[in-house]
């Protein structure tokens, strides 16, 4: 009897081992980071094709307070999506996770459109992560 129960638990390994039913999530790539300046402005972040296609996006905020009004996001292929964030980040926080339109997609670059108002004067940094 409980060689038949070895069995079927090692049948059920083999099937999870080879089937990837045990791959794990896709984890979240780094694709750049931009230190805020102290008024209105905006950056870019350069991702560039190399780093492959992503289907979604989250924005942390290190360092400092950025008060983030929209990002524009350019794909390799010219188009540009525009994702409206209007939030108040501070130190440590961050975006909801952004689906990004159309599936996995090819970034050319991001540009962040911000203000800041730091009495501390303790520069944020803008980190942007993608998921495939």
């Amino acid at each position: 009897m409980n060689y038949k129960i070895l069995s079927i638990l090692f049948s059920a390994f083999l099937f999870v081992s080879f089937t990837g039913f045990s791959q794990t999530r896709a984890k979240w790539e780094k694709l750049g980071v931009r230190a805020v300046n102290y008024k209105i402005d905006k950056d870019d972040i350069h991702v560039g094709a190399k780093e492959g296609g992503f289907t979604k996006l989250k924005v942390v905020v290190t360092g400092g307070s950025v008060n983030m009004h929209k990002m524009v996001v350019t794909y390799m292929n010219g188009e540009k999506e525009e994702i409206t964030l209007r939030h108040n980040f501070k130190k440590g926080s961050g975006s909801r996770i952004i689906d990004l339109k159309g599936g996995k997609r090819l970034i050319k670059n991001i540009r962040f459109f911000y203000d800041t108002k730091n009495v501390a004067k303790s520069k944020a940094k803008v980190i942007v992560f993608g998921r495939k």
